[in-house]
């Protein structure tokens, strides 16, 4: 056995002998850079672009198979600017001889350094890296009635690359079809061994310029990642992303965020995506999600629950240079917290299952989002109790009083005047809002529903409150935004609400009881509140019950009259005035943002007042006369209705502060009625007497 272990060896030793022989002839009779010629050569009729070898090509062969290059460019496609398509400083790339035997390629690392490549779109939407992706379809090779049959395991060729570096990068992004350039800067990439099917650490690193919008973007990236030897499978653990924005338009000049994940599948052949736990951190915003995809390339889905944790909106303003509102309530505004179950497109989002918490109110429902580009909104909201005056800004004591009364279409209108036509006119969408409870205004309702549709630039909006100050409220609004200047009509009811109640939470006092119903359909146009109220024109009508003007007594105000004229003393003031009517109505015209009354009726036990005027919406003042006919009560002897008497009385001023005056001829012609009658025949018959028969009929005419 001995001899034939000898001969053995001495044939391995011969080989070993020739290997390095062979090897040291490689280096001593072989120049790589002779074959430049060839290899440009080869590249420019294989792809068609110019490669230009301009550093020394240097080559190793045992134990490692490998070459290191100089500086090298290869040309843009034709077309595009003459600067290089790509370009490196020097690069060193390795291949292992021995376990090429047993088809094992088992790559060094690869080292690139100062690569820099300038990628471009022209005006048309065409690439300069087209030609470079674009492969010919292969003939179909002749059926040899053989079925194909996939590599064994055994058959396949293992790889392995001992890393990846890559050392100061840089890519240039121009798209003069978007007229968008972007500069990717410092980029800087290391990977430990890379062996298919097993996890390997990645650290990426690079910097982001936009000069259009003066911005800059880091960006860190550490994950382990898995690929698989036909690289369309991929596995990322332990994803952590840090950026920082900084510019001059960002909030506080420089913006940070982190994005983690536990794992991330991606599997391109079934279009597969699964990213396990994802956390989303800007500041106080914290987003957690577990999403999946399916058909990613064809018609991707997206879907997954989705968590914002608790924050402070006004800490969050705060944080991003915004100046938080000036609200009535300080705590406003400073919780907020949302869950939702996703569905998201390429082109849309649904968002089911959605609970939103702000402050005290709890809202559930759905909403969603069609066609990115012009968006369709859909909702479907139901929200237990809403203190929307928390939000709105201080308020004095003074604002009350003076405040005009509005209903809620009107406010809505007034509203969505301030908003841009063009907004209104691509508005589209169509939802419903449901609230168990609502203040605003100091106003409170229940079970209230709304309802928003707009398409084509028509608004519609329909209210109802069922609990409305022990009555209820329904009313719908339309806008037409078509035009440069919107066109609004407003369809409005109330059906027994009481007076008193709603003028205190609204105004801070009453000065009428009773209940009303009304109804009111009304136009307008313009582009804002006050353009809105001068071309105001309709119709409304309204009727109070059991009503009680509170601080105005028409007796009073009559006594007081007779007692001036007379020259007697006024009547001792009683701070708690008032006049009961039974029942109040009348209809009234709007014209141009004049209202107009001409059948103002209200009775009494002692009082009919028939009434016409004007009350002017542009500068709310009043203008009314009114005929107060006084009922006397009857004779305690005869038990007979005594005379009726009418009073005028003038109504001016404005609706926080209406004046009433008397007019006094009306008391002096009832008074003095009958003594002016006597007094008149008897120089009428004095006439006749001294002028003849006749000539009192001549001044009957005359005056």
């Amino acid at each position: 056995m001995g001899k034939p272990l000898k001969i053995i060896l001495s044939i391995l030793a011969a080989l070993a002998l020739l290997i390095i022989v062979v090897i040291s002839a490689l280096f001593i009779f072989i120049d790589p850079n002779d074959f430049k010629p060839e290899i440009q050569a080869a590249v420019k009729d294989k792809i068609g672009r110019e490669l230009t070898l301009e550093g020394d090509l240097k080559l190793s062969v045992f134990p490692w198979l490998g070459i290191s290059t100089g500086k090298m460019t290869l040309s843009n496609a034709k077309g595009f600017q003459p600067k290089p398509f790509a370009e490196i400083e020097e690069s060193d790339i390795n291949v292992k001889l021995l376990p090429l035997l047993s088809k094992e390629i088992e790559v060094d690392r690869i080292v690139l350094k100062g690569l820099t490549v300038n990628l471009a779109k022209n005006k048309q939407g065409v690439n300069n890296w087209h030609d470079l992706t674009d492969t010919k379809p292969e003939p179909p090779a002749a059926d040899s009635g053989a079925q194909d049959t996939q590599p064994t395991d055994e058959a396949q060729t293992l790889l392995s690359i001992g890393g990846i570096t890559i050392e100061n990068a840089r890519v240039d992004w121009d798209n003069q079809k978007s007229g968008k350039h972007l500069e990717i800067k410092d980029v800087d990439l290391n990977t430990d061994k890379i062996v298919f099917d097993k996890p390997f650490s990645v650290n990426l690193a690079l910097t982001v310029l936009n000069a259009q919008a003066n911005l800059t973007e880091s960006i860190k990236l550490t994950t382990d990642l898995t690929v698989n030897d036909k690289l369309d499978n991929f596995r990322l653990a332990d994803v952590n992303l840090q950026t920082t924005t900084a510019g001059e338009k960002v909030p506080g000049k420089s913006l940070t965020a982190a994005l983690t994940a536990t794992d991330v599948l991606l599997n391109l052949a079934k279009q597969d995506l699964k990213i396990s736990t994802l956390r989303v951190e800007s500041g106080a915003l914290k987003v957690a999600a577990d999403i999946t995809g399916t058909r990613i390339k064809d018609q991707p889905l997206f879907q997954g629950p989705v968590t914002v944790a608790q924050f402070n909106p006004v800490q969050v303003m705060k944080q991003l240079a915004i100046t938080p509102p000036t609200m009535r309530d300080v705590n406003a505004l400073t919780r907020l917290a949302m869950n939702f179950s996703l569905q998201a497109t390429d082109d849309s989002a649904d968002l089911q299952n959605l609970v939103i918490k702000l402050d005290d109110t709890t809202i559930k429902g759905s909403a969603g989002v069609n066609n990115f580009s012009q968006p369709a909104i859909a909702f479907n909201l139901t929200a237990d109790a809403v203190d929307i005056d928390r939000y709105l800004a201080p308020e004095k004591e003074t604002d009350k009083k003076s405040k005009p009364i509005a209903s809620p279409a009107v406010t809505t209108a007034a509203a969505a005047s301030l908003l841009p036509v063009e907004t209104l006119r691509k508005l589209n969408a169509n939802g419903e809002l449901t609230l168990h409870k609502m203040k605003i205004n100091n106003l409170n309702m229940q079970d209230i529903h709304l309802k928003l549709s707009a398409k084509n630039g028509i608004v519609t909006t329909q209210q109802n409150v069922n609990q409305f100050y022990q009555g209820s409220y329904s009313g719908n609004l339309n806008m037409d935004v078509r035009n440069s200047q919107p066109v609004l009509a407003v369809n409005e009811k109330i059906n027994r609400v009481q007076v008193e109640p709603l003028l205190k939470d609204y105004k801070g006092e009453a000065r009428m009881r009773g209940v009303v119903n009304a109804s009111a359909q009304l136009k307008a146009q313009g582009n804002n509140k006050d353009e809105i109220k001068s071309s105001l024109n309709g119709q409304l009508s309204f009727l109070f019950k059991d009503s009680v003007i509170l601080g105005f007594n028409l007796q009073k105000i009559i006594d007081n009259s007779k007692a001036l004229i007379k020259g007697a003393p006024l009547p001792t003031d009683n701070k708690h005035d008032q006049t009961l009517f039974s029942e109040i109505t009348g209809t009234a015209i709007v014209n141009n943002g004049v209202l107009s009354n001409n059948d103002l009726v209200a009775q009494s036990s002692k009082l009919r007042v028939n009434g016409k005027g004007n009350a002017n919406l542009n500068t709310e003042t009043l203008d009314y006369k009114i005929n107060a006919m006084l009922l006397k009560s009857p004779d305690a002897n005869t038990g007979q209705q005594a005379e009726k008497m009418t009073v005028a009385i003038n109504v001016g001023g404005t609706f926080s502060k209406p004046s009433y005056t008397i007019d006094p001829s009306s008391l002096l012609t009832e008074k003095n009625k009958a003594k002016i009658e006597e007094k008149k025949q008897k120089l009428l018959d004095k006439l006749d007497k001294k002028l003849g028969p006749g000539a009192s009929d001549l001044l009957k005419r005359i005056f």
